[in-house]
């Protein structure tokens, strides 16, 4: 479907963005001609770039062979209409993820959230509206808090999804939205805020025991986004199906049995006790297609007949994974972020083993640089060359008695499991960084 195809990513940079371009250049939907990250945060896209340009490990990777004929990035700003205007020029796919996602950030400035997830919207459909492009397909980012809001943020995200919607009656593109929840690994959400806070002894602060929220991978997100790119129609929106949990159970699932405390904070400025990906009223024009709900548009020149899926709002409310649950998602989430960093990781590997000794105390003998076998997988194929016989050793590291370790040493994901349940992961990441 991209073959040849130049696509243009709004907010390129941020957690999704990169996410969503490792995909496209992956080639699984057809090898587009040009990605192009369009984004107004400098020191981000020059860390992108380093983070491509940098890999040197030996790959079968087409995203780390292509990229430099590929990829580009762009300085911009969806609020200026020129600036998004001249990059939607040559752009035949547009999937606009820039936002203002911050909750209390927007309750403080509701002007600014306005400028980008409004008008800024308002600025990309408008520029693929105009004489001169070619945009076949136009697919907005959105978030659960556009569904019945009660928050800046997501009053503002909703107004985005009616804009793009609404670009459908333009006749030129193809408008679509997806709308989802909490993506685990993504930044500022609540994930990572509990994983700092461990790491830096706690307390892990939530704000409600009853709270809930949608959960979804990194990847599922990016699912989503091709699933409706592939299979869209004027005006959808669609909806992943998605497990919720209480996010109280989230913050247990991640301290497990390490003596930090949790603490309720209460509310904060704007936030809902339970998320809504579809609303009661949503509900009669609201389709299965695939392992999607799909809202159709609320303009009858759009919608068409629909025969309804579902007689009930969807909510995070209605919790479907228990504590057991959460930790296997959260488990999930890990093995898929090393698979997506999967040379990245070899790179970070090599550059901090010779720190290992000094931030691994518990693991002394850790230190020596991996040693890589041939043929096999880059990941799978690493091995750290140490000595795991000695009974103590064998317990801290989780290996169970029998169990092999492989000819040449323990497996790097192995150790990688080792250090994230040691509290060492993050600490190393950013030594790596």
């Amino acid at each position: 479907m991209l073959d040849a195809k130049r696509v243009l990513v709004t907010g390129g940079t941020g957690s999704l963005g990169r996410a969503l371009v490792r995909r496209l250049l992956s080639g699984e939907l057809g090898k587009p001609a040009k990605v192009v990250v369009f984004s107004r945060d400098e020191a981000k896209q020059h860390e992108m770039r380093a983070e491509w340009s940098r890999q040197k490990a030996p790959t079968e990777d087409a995203a780390f062979r292509d990229y430099k004929r590929v990829l580009e990035f762009k300085i911009g700003d969806v609020r200026d209409y020129e600036s998004i205007s001249s990059a939607v020029r040559e752009a035949n796919i547009v999937f606009h993820a820039a936002a203002l996602k911050q909750v209390p950030s927007c309750e403080y400035e509701p002007i600014e959230a306005v400028k980008t997830n409004v008008l800024g919207a308002g600025n990309v459909v408008r520029a693929i509206l105009s004489e001169g492009t070619n945009v076949e397909v136009a697919l907005a980012v959105s978030t659960d808090k556009a569904c019945k809001p009660v928050n800046v943020m997501g009053m503002t995200k909703a107004l985005q999804e009616r804009i793009f919607i609404n670009g459908n009656l333009g006749h030129r593109a193809k408008f679509l939205c997806v709308r989802y929840g909490n993506v685990i690994s993504s930044r500022g959400s609540v994930v990572p805020l509990f994983l700092e806070q461990i790491n830096s002894g706690g307390p892990v602060t939530v704000t409600l025991v009853e709270m809930t929220r949608f959960l979804l991978t990194l990847d599922k997100a990016v699912d989503t986004i091709f699933a409706a790119l592939v299979t869209g129609e004027r005006g959808d929106t669609f909806i992943p199906r998605v497990p919720s949990a209480r996010v109280m159970d989230v913050a247990k699932a991640l301290v497990g049995d390490r003596e930090i405390k949790i603490e309720i904070i209460g509310v904060r400025p704007g936030e809902k006790v339970h998320e809504i990906l579809i609303s009661e009223e949503e509900v009669f024009r609201t389709i299965e297609r695939g392992e999607y709900y799909v809202i159709r548009p609320i303009l009858p020149e759009l919608s068409g007949r629909v025969t309804a899926a579902r007689t009930t709002e969807y909510s995070s409310g209605d919790a479907t994974l228990d504590l057991a649950g959460v930790g296997r998602l959260l488990a999930l989430e890990d093995r898929l972020k090393v698979q997506r960093d999967r040379v990245p990781v070899i790179a970070f590997l090599d550059r901090v083993s010779r720190r290992l000794a000094q931030l691994a105390r518990d693991a002394s003998d850790l230190p020596r640089p991996p040693v890589r076998r041939k043929g096999r997988d880059p990941i799978d194929g690493l091995f750290w060359p140490v000595d795991v016989e000695e009974p103590r050793k064998r317990t801290e590291l989780g290996l169970e008695p029998g169990q092999s370790r492989g000819d040449d040493g323990l497996s790097v994901l192995h150790v990688l499991d080792y250090l994230r349940r040691h509290e060492m992961l993050h600490r190393l990441v950013a030594v790596g960084r």
